[in-house]
């Protein structure tokens, strides 16, 4: 999680970009300028005098949840939960709105430090401290658990709200495990929580850089830990006040019985008998849907075929699997760990200016809860009326859409060029940008490469492999070169170095695909995707290829991918998503079911 701006988040007006010591970060600061602090959130001191006066309030309803949304990320799926499970919802706009409060979720995304200063700057933190230690019902989610403990080491130290004892801290990459923790992973239940009733042994989504780690002195707190390389707290409980690592709104239907247990804390829900296996982080299953307009003008989910999306026919129609947003509902039924999409429609000279693949991603998150990857067009760009946009404020939209992470390809071959050409990061990349405000879990770097036999690895300046298959020509040896455009360019990069770059640049994850294995349906490029995997500490995404099951099994078996994506065999129900996953089941691999 790196450093966002703040941005208010209004249902009746677009989100503003504040940088985080704006003094205008809410137009409450003007009307209440007493409850500006002086100190930075690493001086964290206030008075705790604030009452509860307010929480009677003949205007809260049983029917209302309270949200503090500071706009740093996809909160979209939060609301839309909140919803479908019968609630309407109100923004936090002030301090008073949080004493006001029946019900209050928190659902923290970006940097602890950004988000302290914006609460100190605001009045919220002593209104949440006051609302916390009052034991009103509440719920922190991801940052919004993290934000209750004494400091975190996340840029700084900075302290905290100070009600947890214990400092938040980074996970350690240095033993092999890769970071963020992206993934489904599996909970250790310590006491009675609650909230957390249903879930027994099954997976929840976990996205995260940084983790607070159980003590002694925060004991009590501790409902729930997870183990990835260490063993962390995923959730805490005390009275009615609750926060949890992980991210129900995305966790499926496991992550919806949390969050109705909450809403609904007298309600006479019967306890599900514990089910599932879950033991630790599973191997994820990933449904990619290529979506681009066909020659009506219609959205379509389409497959290529070495990236050729055209029929082979008189015709050349654009290959028509289905519609976008029934497909990825009907994947998420079907039990599918993430849904992808890849935006290839002709909106590139104008990214903002395509609203059908908007209204894609709006409709898609209102009945998916699992998270939502979308790529393509997300770069720097001029408008034919010479307004200029940056990529941020093109990834902003797909994220205030209903995105939890985007992915970007050619933008990012340029960008990795250029600093390796230089040495120098300049900040103004995408990839940079990006990361910056949303966190490096929210950007994935998707890579098209093809390859180049060569006899002999000193031929050439890149990383080359030993081929499982030889060359046309007998050739023993390959470098993979990076591709733009669709495959249709070919650029003096190797995927090796760029995957290098990209992760120091910011990525935090890596969908690898492979122009040569596209549609063939022989299996993944397991040189590829072991030369990549090795390379880089952050997850990668193995892509283009599968045929089969096993195919799931033996890049999981030989590399050290963290998922594996497929498309044209889901599509065309060749093979179902739950038949993968029983398959990786019977070979002793770690699956969300």
């Amino acid at each position: 999680m790196e450093s966002p701006p703040f941005h208010f988040y209004s249902a009746s007006h677009p989100t503003i970009f504040l940088p985080p010591y704006s003094s205008s970060s809410f137009l409450f600061l003007h009307k209440n300028p007493s409850f500006i602090k002086t100190s930075r959130s690493n001086n964290l001191s206030y008075s705790r005098s604030f009452s509860l006066r307010a929480s009677s309030s003949s205007s809260t309803t049983d029917s209302v949840v309270t949200l503090l949304d500071y706009g740093a990320g996809n909160v979209r799926s939060v609301r839309n939960a909140i919803k479908h499970l019968g609630f309407d919802i109100k923004d936090v706009q002030n301090p008073e709105d949080i004493l006001n409060a029946s019900r209050l979720i928190f659902p923290g995304v970006g940097a602890f430090g950004n988000a302290m200063d914006v609460l100190n700057k605001t009045g919220m933190a002593e209104a949440l401290c006051a609302y916390i230690e009052k034991d009103r019902p509440f719920l922190g989610i991801c940052l919004g658990l993290q934000l209750l403990f004494e400091s975190s080491e996340e840029n700084g130290p900075v302290k905290g709200l100070g009600l947890i004892p214990g400092t938040v801290g980074r996970f350690d990459s240095s033993n092999g495990f890769r970071v963020p923790h992206i993934g489904w992973n599996a909970l250790q239940i310590t006491t009675d929580s609650g909230i957390l009733d249903d879930v027994g042994k099954r997976h929840v989504y976990f996205v995260h850089s940084y983790r607070a780690m159980p003590s002694d002195n925060n004991k009590e707190w501790v409902s729930s830990t997870c183990n990835y390389g260490d063993t962390f707290i995923a959730s805490i409980r005390r009275g009615n006040v609750h926060a949890v690592q992980f991210h129900p709104e995305k966790s499926g239907d496991v992550g919806l019985s949390i969050l109705r247990r909450f809403l609904y804390p007298k309600a006479q829900i019967t306890k599900k008998p514990g089910e599932g296996k879950a033991l630790k982080l599973a191997q994820r299953v990933i449904a990619c849907l290529d979506v681009r307009a066909n020659d009506k003008g219609d959205l379509v989910v389409t497959k290529g075929d070495q990236y050729d999306v055209r029929e082979n026919t008189d015709e050349k129609e654009v290959r028509n699997l289905g519609k976008p947003v029934e497909l990825a509902r009907q994947y998420y039924i079907d039990g599918a760990d993430e849904v992808s999409f890849l935006n290839i429609t002709g909106f590139r000279d104008f990214p903002l200016g395509d609203l059908p693949m908007l209204q894609v991603l709006k409709y898609t998150s209102e009945n998916v809860f699992v998270p939502l990857t979308v790529g393509g067009g997300i770069r720097d760009f001029t408008d034919a009326n010479g307004r200029h946009y940056t990529s941020l404020e093109v990834a902003s939209e797909y994220f205030r859409s209903g995105a939890d992470k985007i992915s970007i390809g050619s933008d990012a071959v340029y960008a990795a060029e250029e600093y390796l050409r230089t040495g120098v990061k300049t900040g103004k990349t995408s990839l940079e940008q990006i990361s910056r405000v949303y966190g490096n879990q929210a950007v994935v770097v998707s890579i098209d490469p093809r390859r180049v036999y060569v006899k002999n690895p000193t031929d050439v300046q890149f990383k080359t492999v030993r081929v499982s298959n030889l060359g046309p020509n007998g050739e023993e040896y390959a470098w993979y070169q990076c591709t733009v455009n669709g495959g249709r360019e070919g650029r003096p990069i190797g995927a090796y170095e760029l995957a290098k770059a990209v992760e120091e640049l910011g990525a935090g994850e890596i969908l690898l695909n492979c122009i040569d294995c596209d549609g063939q349906g022989k299996g993944f490029d397991i040189d590829l995707v072991k030369l990549i995997s090795d390379a880089v500490s952050i997850p990668v995404i193995a892509s283009s290829g599968a045929g089969v099951p096993e195919h799931f099994s033996e890049v999981f078996a030989k590399t050290n991918a963290s998922a594996a994506l497929a498309a044209g065999i889901f599509h065309r129900k060749e093979v179902p998503i739950q038949t993968v996953k029983e398959h990786l089941l019977k070979e002793g691999i770690e699956v969300r079911i």
